[in-house]
């Protein structure tokens, strides 16, 4: 089995990374994509994201009805900050038999090297760069390409200023962050 493990805040989920873990399932031939929202990323301790329990509602709610797309709440039992090789060791240990295939996008490319045990990561797990328009294209690893245009932090400032994000997220997130009055503030 090939699972795909693709990291992030996701604050919040939205369109592009969906196309982006279906076109990595076809592209790589994975079984399974497993979404890992990070209790708080180590590249990120200076932001706030908006909340664990948030964040995984949303994400749930996104992959509702999805067949090899899935959330794990992994990162979000550990105390922060979230090291990726923390969690590739937690899933070989609960999958023996899978071949590990870590979601990386190309804006983290280049930090690569800086990530917390990069070296155990590369054994633990084969890399596939998600293409993003931001990020380095010179590294040794696959590239997948489903490239939408659409970041978490544009749709967190367009709510921000009373904007629609209709269309760049799954409807029940746009409801969800609606109902809780997520990313209201300007402080985004």
């Amino acid at each position: 089995m090939r699972l795909g493990i693709y990291g992030g805040s996701f604050d919040p989920i939205h369109h592009g990374h969906l196309i982006l873990a279906r076109t990595a399932a076809e592209q790589l031939n994975l079984h399974r994509v497993i979404f890992i929202p990070a209790n708080i990323s180590p590249h990120k301790m200076e932001s706030v994201p908006t909340t664990a329990e948030d964040r995984l509602s949303m994400l749930r709610l996104a992959l509702e009805g999805e067949e090899i797309l899935e959330s794990s709440d992994e990162e979000l039992r550990r105390p922060p900050p979230s090291y990726t090789v923390d969690t590739l060791r937690q899933l070989s240990s609960a999958h023996p038999k899978a071949e590990l295939i870590l979601l990386v996008g190309a804006d983290n490319v280049e930090k690569f090297s800086t990530w917390h045990e990069a070296e155990t990561i590369q054994k633990l797990a084969e890399i596939a760069v998600l293409d993003r328009p931001s990020g380095k294209k010179e590294h040794p690893w696959p590239v997948v390409h489903g490239l939408v245009d659409i970041s978490s932090t544009d749709i967190r400032c367009r709510v921000s200023v009373g904007k629609s994000i209709r269309y760049l997220t799954p409807r029940p997130v746009c409801d969800y962050i609606s109902a809780k009055g997520l990313y209201l503030t300007s402080d985004i």
